[in-house]
């Protein structure tokens, strides 16, 4: 069995929006900037043999404020830049409108990746900078690095790990996978 590194996107691949101390996506490719220390930090996952997957909410996409093309063009242009094995995205809007398994907190888009890709969720991590990361991450049964930006919301159950950022964090997995 495979292990790997689910990843969150905003917040943790690329720089999120900030308004009223809450992230939000890009809404265009324009807007999506890779965090300096992601590429070194993926680059060194790999090299350890993990497969990195980003599992990403994008409800926008759902709620009809943002078209799917922009989304997939943003995720083309990521897959182009760093050694991303795969994209797993829920497009449902939340809020009470959908009732899906794949919506962060639930677990759906890991135990998919999972299931397809013969991933051992137990000897693999999840990395996000919100509370729904860290409970898709425990659903799951992987290890969980909260990456803190102090934003304006609680976590409802206590990671792992917490970092400053990818890089920080790719550290921690690392130090902390081989008595996985």
């Amino acid at each position: 069995m495979r292990r790997a590194v689910f990843l969150d996107r905003d917040g943790v691949i690329n720089r999120a929006l900030e308004r009223d101390s809450l992230p939000y996506p890009p809404t265009s490719l324009g807007e999506f900037e890779i965090l300096p220390d992601v590429p070194a930090a993926c680059a060194k996952l790999k090299a350890a043999g993990f497969l990195l997957i980003v599992a990403t909410n994008q409800p926008d996409i759902g709620r009809g404020t943002l078209k799917q093309e922009i989304v997939d063009t943003i995720h083309a242009h990521m897959m182009a830049q760093l050694p991303i094995d795969r994209v797993e995205v829920c497009f449902h809007p939340g809020k009470g409108l959908s009732d899906c398994d794949c919506r962060k907190p639930k677990p759906g888009m890991l135990l998919r990746a999972a299931r397809e890709l013969g991933i051992d969720l137990g000897r693999s991590w999840m990395v996000g900078d919100r509370w729904r990361d860290v409970d898709c991450g425990q659903a799951a049964g992987c290890r969980t690095v909260f990456i803190d930006y102090g934003y304006a919301e609680k976590l409802k159950q206590k990671p792992d790990f917490s970092a400053r950022n990818l890089g920080e964090a790719a550290d921690i997995i690392l130090a902390h996978s081989n008595n996985l």
